[in-house]
C-alpha cells in the first residue's frame, strides 16, 4: 500500500472535480479500491501501487482534455476510463473559454485573420469596434502558448488617453497604466485559469505593458501583440515593429476611426499600412460593420456614426 499525491497544475481544478464533485465521483466509481481524497488542487490517493499507475493515467488524460477544452463531459471522462478514442477540437475552433465555449471565426474576415497569421509573421488587423480583432489575436496567442510553438505572450498598448488624463488617475503608474490593459485581462481571464494566469505574469511567461516599456527589447519566441494600434506616434509603430526577433509572431490590432491623438499628430498605424502594404511576409486584414461579433446596438452604433462623419465630411468638403 502506497500513497501519491497529484497536483492540477495548469487547469481548472473545479472543471475536473465537476459540480457537487460529480465527476470525482465518477472516476472514483472506477477505482474502488483506491482511497482518493481532493482538496483545493492536490489529490491524494492511497492504495495498491499498480491501481494508482492505472488512476494516475487517466487523471492525466482528463487533465490534457481540460486543457484543450477548458471543460470536459461526464462522457469524456467514460471515454478516458474505457479507453476509447476521445474527440478532437474541431479544425476551425482556435481555443475555449474558460466555460467551455468554442473561440472560432464568426465572419469571413475573421477567418481570413486567422488564416493571415498562419501565413505570416506579422498581421495588422483593422477594422471597428466590437469586431473580434484583440480577442482572436489573444486566442490565438494563448494557442501558441498551450501548442508550444510560442514560449511567451507579450501585450501591450499606448497609454493614450480617451478624455480622462492619466495624472488625473489615482495610484502610481501601474495603478494608472492598468485601466488601459484591462480589455487584454478580461481576454485572458476567459480564456485560461485565474491560478494559471497570475503564475504566468509571475514567471514572466505572459507580459502585458505599456508601449513605451518596450524600447530597447528584442522579443523572441513570442506572439507579440500591439492593441489600439491607431493612437501610436509614427515613431512609436516604427520602434515597436522593429523589436520583433527570431521565432515571433506579431499582430497589431487598431480601429480607424477611433484615434485619440491631438489632431495635429499624425496616427501612426495609417502610416505604417501605407508604408508596408507590399511588404512580403506581412499580413493586412481589414474587417468591417458586417464582422461586429458584440451586441446587436454595436452594428447599429456604427453605422449611425459612419453616416455622420459623411454627412460631416460633405459639409465641409461644401
Amino acid at each position: 500500500m502506497i500513497e501519491k499525491h497529484i497536483v492540477l497544475e495548469d487547469i481548472n481544478a473545479m472543471a475536473f472535480y465537476g459540480v457537487g464533485n460529480n465527476h470525482l465521483q465518477m472516476i472514483r466509481s472506477f477505482y474502488p479500491k483506491l482511497r482518493i481524497v481532493a482538496r483545493d488542487n492536490v489529490i491524494r490517493v492511497l492504495g495498491d501501487e499498480e491501481q494508482i499507475a492505472m488512476f494516475e493515467g487517466s487523471v492525466e488524460q482528463i487533465r490534457r482534455h481540460i486543457l484543450k477544452f477548458n471543460s470536459i463531459q461526464e462522457e469524456d471522462i467514460l471515454d478516458i476510463i474505457k479507453g476509447k478514442q476521445c474527440r478532437e477540437i474541431p479544425e476551425d475552433v482556435v481555443a475555449y473559454t474558460m466555460s467551455g465555449r468554442p473561440i472560432k471565426p464568426r465572419s469571413e474576415n475573421q477567418k481570413k485573420l486567422i488564416d493571415a497569421y498562419k501565413n505570416n509573421d506579422m498581421v495588422f488587423a483593422v477594422g471597428p469596434a466590437g469586431t473580434g480583432k484583440t480577442y482572436l489575436s489573444i486566442a490565438l496567442a494563448v494557442k501558441a502558448l498551450k501548442d508550444k510553438t510560442a514560449k511567451k505572450i507579450i501585450l501591450s498598448r499606448p497609454a493614450v488617453e480617451a478624455g480622462e488624463k492619466l495624472g488625473f488617475l489615482p495610484g502610481d503608474m501601474k495603478d494608472k497604466i492598468d485601466p488601459y490593459l484591462q480589455p487584454l485581462y478580461d481576454a485572458l481571464e476567459d480564456m485560461l485559469p485565474q491560478v494559471k494566469l497570475q503564475d504566468m505574469m509571475e514567471k514572466h511567461i505572459i507580459q502585458i505593458a505599456p508601449l513605451a516599456f518596450m524600447r530597447g527589447r528584442t522579443l523572441s519566441d513570442a506572439v507579440v501583440i500591439l492593441d489600439e494600434a491607431q493612437n501610436t506616434t509614427p515613431a512609436q509603430i516604427r520602434m515597436f515593429l522593429t523589436r520583433m526577433g527570431w521565432n515571433t509572431k506579431m499582430i497589431i490590432t487598431g480601429d480607424m476611426t477611433q484615434i485619440d491623438l491631438p489632431k495635429s499628430q499624425k496616427s501612426g498605424l495609417v502610416e505604417a499600412l501605407y508604408i508596408l502594404k507590399e511588404v512580403e511576409g506581412i499580413g493586412i486584414v481589414e474587417l468591417d460593420r458586417k464582422d461586429i461579433v458584440r451586441h446587436k446596438l454595436v452594428t447599429r452604433i456604427v453605422n449611425a456614426y459612419e453616416r455622420f462623419d459623411k454627412a460631416t465630411n460633405s459639409e465641409i468638403v461644401k
